[in-house]
């Protein structure tokens, strides 16, 4: 059996062919936004509150509503930034969303944004009985509810195993953004054709930076326009693709929520910048592959 990472040939970025987007630019930025059904009944995905003298307790009350804010309250103020700015967002969504909060996937269906499969429920792919089936149902949600089948994936907590790429490509996802390697996308072949990986980040992700990191506040901004400058930089001589990751319930807060806005802000006043999803990013690369 050929190992995962044989399936993902080894490339240095300065070895890379020259690749150019339309009308003069350079960059490619585009925004994930996460939108995640956590289920009261289960031990949570994440924590922000240790449970009281160490004892867990379900149903784990104030870690579930800290998520739950996010959807009620984060989700809006991060869509107002992103449609004020007419930013094409991809909304990296679980397929229960569109039925556990439909208002949320609604709004994010009327501003266009790409609507990306995240699993069904949040939780560890490797976790799963049967990960052909909720690749299957979130896939059957997300067509039913926005009338479009989902082309690109990001598994929940970026977990897969060692069959989930071609799973995946076997149900018709042709972008993955698992695989956090590269400031280029690149191919890697399975049974059912080509998967490509989207560049995705672990650093400017609000998830590193807040809740494992528990950076101040402004560190996305900090952190996000030094990422920035630097692929700004560098894409004088070749392209490059800049992802910035956000969740509701992390930069959706009140004291957040300015800098994700400063960072837009900041990215938009560049001349060479085009902001994509995660589909236009891979219909490009093609493009300029094939």
């Amino acid at each position: 059996m050929v190992s995962l990472t044989d399936r993902i040939p080894y490339q240095a970025i300065v070895d890379r062919p020259a690749l150019k987007f339309s009308d003069g630019k350079r960059m490619a930025v585009w925004v994930i936004v996460n939108v995640e059904h956590w289920r009261i009944e289960n031990p949570m995905p994440r924590t922000v509150l240790p449970p009281p003298m160490g004892q867990p307790l379900l149903p784990d009350v104030p870690n579930w509503s800290w998520h739950e804010y996010g959807m009620r309250s984060g989700f809006w103020r991060q869509h107002k930034a992103l449609t004020d700015r007419n930013i094409p967002a991809t909304l990296a969504i679980n397929g229960h969303v569109c039925q556990s909060y439909p208002r949320v996937a609604s709004a994010a269906l009327e501003a266009g944004w790409e609507f990306m499969g995240h699993g069904y429920f949040q939780g560890p792919t490797h976790k799963l009985e049967d990960q052909r089936g909720a690749i299957a149902q979130t896939i059957e949600a997300i067509t039913e509810f926005s009338g479009v089948p989902p082309r690109s994936w990001e598994c929940p907590g970026l977990t897969e195993t060692a069959e989930s790429l071609d799973l995946l490509r076997e149900q018709g996802i042709e972008y993955i953004a698992d695989w956090v390697i590269d400031d280029l996308p690149q191919d890697i072949d399975t049974p059912f054709g080509t998967i490509t990986t989207i560049p995705y980040t672990v650093e400017t992700n609000d998830i590193a930076v807040y809740a494992l990191q528990q950076h101040r506040s402004d560190e996305l901004l900090v952190r996000g326009i030094d990422q920035f400058d630097r692929l700004y930089q560098e894409s004088r001589e070749n392209a490059r693709v800049m992802a910035i990751s956000v969740h509701p319930y992390i930069t959706g807060v009140p004291h957040r929520i300015k800098y994700l806005e400063q960072l837009l802000d900041y990215i938009g006043k560049h001349e060479h910048v085009c902001w994509m999803t995660a589909s236009e990013i891979g219909d490009w690369y093609r493009g300029q592959t094939s």
